[in-house]
């Protein structure tokens, strides 16, 4: 294994653990943590630094992880939702930000576009896991995007101002 593997898969150990303890900021208070969603941060960030394959594999293994130690999130039907979903999350943010230019406005819009299809991704397994329906659709749109607003916009503000300070920093590539 080569020096560059090695420090990805210590850094995604690092996320994996920051995914398992963030969520504890917000207590055992669901609403809360649908709310500042704190196990998006080290998802995304891993998809950033570590790359997709990453991203990919620690967003789709920490709420199983935390769920089959903690039981919370509940496993079924939330913790395989968010299984997808953060796998969603980490594969894209990798992904679009290894394609676009290395700008800093690149960063956002890397995050943006990953986050909507994060959400995409769990609504079309909240649709398998839930069955359709008019209800299903409605709690879908209010927990993804009006309740959980406030994580939206810590996620929007900070992690782009990491991830341009790691490339300030020379710790990740960037332009």
């Amino acid at each position: 294994m080569d020096k560059t593997s090695t420090r990805k898969l210590a850094l995604s150990g690092l996320f994996l653990a920051l995914g398992f303890l963030l969520p504890f900021v917000t207590g055992s208070n669901q609403a809360l943590g649908k709310m500042f969603l704190p196990m998006h941060i080290p998802i995304l960030l891993c998809g950033f630094v570590c790359g997709w394959p990453y991203g990919l594999v620690v967003g789709f293994v920490t709420p199983l992880f935390r769920s089959a130690i903690l039981g919370m999130p509940p496993m079924f039907p939330t913790a395989v939702s968010m299984a997808f979903e953060l796998a969603a999350y980490g594969f894209l943010a990798g992904l679009l930000y290894k394609l676009l230019p290395k700008k800093n406005i690149y960063v956002l819009v890397s995050l943006v576009l990953s986050m909507l299809g994060g959400r995409i991704v769990l609504g079309i397994a909240n649709l398998i896991l839930y069955g359709a329906s008019e209800k299903t659709l409605n709690v879908f749109l209010i927990g993804a995007f009006t309740d959980a607003a406030p994580g939206i916009i810590i996620q929007l503000v900070l992690i782009p101002v990491l991830i341009i300070a790691l490339v300030k920093a020379n710790l990740i590539k960037g332009e």
